[in-house]
């Protein structure tokens, strides 16, 4: 798919989730769900309030709703912070959307401090997001 083809367009319940607040996909959000499409990397660079958080995983709750059944659940994606605090405060972040669209998409962390029956349980039960620390 070239660079400049038209992206696919959102499920329902997404696009009905932006369009609930009067909002509408920021074109870096876009941009990065259809790098994710293509199978590119891409590097996202947006101001503070600009929609980063959600465009970061936008293209795995797309994923996740286009393929919910597909496989069963598994760890769907990784994401590694430098910080605990700043992936406590991602998965919050993400979750309030997931919340409001109703999603049957689970949102866990896993930090030093985690407790020993979690981790073990993420290891054999796992979310469908898991944020983490190195």
């Amino acid at each position: 798919m070239p660079d400049d083809a038209e992206p696919a367009p959102l499920p329902r319940i997404i696009s009905d989730w932006f369009a609930a607040r009067g909002w509408s996909p920021r074109a870096h959000q876009i941009a990065c769900l259809g790098a994710a499409r293509r199978g590119a990397s891409h590097l996202l660079i947006a101001p503070t309030g600009g929609g980063k958080t959600l465009a970061g995983f936008l293209p795995s709750l797309v994923d996740l709703v286009e393929r919910r059944g597909v496989g069963g659940r598994r760890l769907h994606t990784l994401y590694v912070s430098p910080l605990k605090a700043l992936a406590v405060d991602v998965a919050r972040n993400i979750e309030t959307p997931i919340r409001e669209m109703g999603l049957d998409c689970s949102v866990e962390t896993r930090t030093g401090d985690t407790p020993p029956g979690r981790r073990r349980r993420q290891h054999f039960a796992p979310p469908d997001l898991l944020l983490t620390t190195p």
